[in-house]
């Protein structure tokens, strides 16, 4: 079987890495860390495509540590033990130290991270974490406090320009005979698209000559094609394009379609805690004061997305999901704080009645505050007193 293309172009050496020239650069910082295999725990931080796995896997080959792989997406707390585990009796029976490189670790919640604290203290294991967000706000400070993060910058377009050549290249030795024209500035077009993402380049290069036929040249109109009939982009506006659509399906009950979008985000690698955090606003927004429980169960659904993280998370996110699409509907609050907001942005901001002030000296009681509060729990009987300034006294922003 063969490898997809992404996996074949990926570099073995530094000499052959694209990007990141301050660390892996002749006088780079991480150069110098790998090249005289002197490893210390450690985080890449950057967006996609920009090289961390591939750098893990650089120092893997060059070190003489022992190196096992993790993805935080899909192996849970249970896995890493047992990694750890192995860890220990490889040090004990090989003298061999152990790198262990989990991507996506801040998929993991910050009291699962503090799995690692005790076996970084005892040397037992060498971390590599990859993650794609800001390491001050995902990761345990702790284990923060422990590793050194190194910065990925999106690549240039020089670098993007001359990985497409590369692939394109590739493709043109597995074509033999039927090799294609790649036409001018289609490199250049390419690159603009990618968003310094070196994988998603390679993956519209991959998927546009693949659609050509012998002889054909590869094109603007290919390339647009291919960029609409992939989802190899997950970017900003497919995010939010999403995240409308779950909400959209939600507001109108639709449960089947809101599972669908929900799957859509967690494949894409959404953040669980941001969809869940989304969806306590669609249990105030368009379930509000029809089904009350919705907002403790949206709630719910965030405290334990933060508690357990993913895999685990998913499907309390689709109970959250399903259960808000079925629940009956209101929208009158939140129409209500529209209509003040409204008002606010149209009219003076009008002073507080001065029975409704507070009055906690004896000068602001000689100024009238509270004068003439009626205070509601002394009546037996409903008490007529007006609670908004006299000027919209008039205003129903619940009708």
């Amino acid at each position: 079987m063969r490898l997809p293309l992404a996996e074949r172009l990926r570099p073995l050496t530094l000499d052959q890495f694209y990007g990141q020239h301050e660390l892996v650069g002749p006088h780079g910082i991480l150069r110098a860390l790998i090249e005289s295999d002197q490893i210390s725990s450690m985080v890449f931080w950057g967006g996609p495509g920009l090289g961390k796995t591939t750098l893990a896997r650089i120092i893997a080959r060059r070190s003489n540590a022992s190196f096992k792989e993790m993805s935080a997406v899909t192996q849970n707390i249970s896995d890493v033990k047992r990694v750890i585990e192995e860890a220990g009796n490889i040090g004990r029976l090989a003298g061999k130290q152990t790198i262990l490189f989990l991507d996506e670790i801040h998929r993991f919640n910050k009291a699962q991270q503090d799995i690692f604290l005790p076996y970084l203290e005892r040397g037992q294991i060498v971390l590599i974490g990859a993650t794609t967000e800001n390491p001050s706000f995902r990761l345990n400070g702790a284990l923060l406090s422990r590793c050194r993060v190194f910065q990925l910058e999106s690549l240039s377009q020089s670098d993007i320009v001359a990985i497409v050549n590369r692939a394109y290249d590739l493709k043109q030795e597995d074509a033999g005979q039927n090799r294609t024209q790649l036409g001018t500035g289609i490199a250049e077009y390419i690159a603009s698209v990618s968003n310094g993402d070196a994988r998603t380049a390679i993956n519209v290069v991959d998927l546009a000559v693949n659609s050509l036929t012998s002889g054909e040249t590869l094109n603007l109109d290919c390339v647009r094609r291919a960029l609409q009939r992939t989802h190899v982009v997950y970017g900003a506006e497919e995010h939010y394009d999403i995240i409308s659509a779950l909400h959209k399906s939600v507001r109108g009950g639709d449960a089947n379609a809101a599972l669908y979008w929900l799957g859509r985000m967690l494949q894409g690698g959404d953040d669980p805690v941001y969809i869940a955090r989304r969806m306590v606003r669609m249990a105030s927004e368009d379930i509000g004061l029809a089904d009350n429980s919705a907002l403790s169960l949206a709630m719910a659904t965030l405290h334990a997305c933060q508690a357990i993280g993913m895999p685990e998370c998913d499907v309390i996110l689709a109970q959250c999901a399903t259960y808000l699409a079925r629940a009956p509907k209101s929208v009158e609050t939140y129409k209500a704080i529209n209509k003040v907001k409204d008002v606010l942005t149209a009219e003076h901001p009008w002073p507080v009645p001065l029975h409704l002030r507070n009055a906690p000296t004896n000068l602001m009681k000689e100024l009238g505050y509270a004068k003439d509060y009626k205070y509601n729990p002394d009546y037996k009987d409903p008490v007529e007193q007006d609670y908004l300034p006299e000027q919209i006294k008039h205003y129903n922003f619940l009708s």
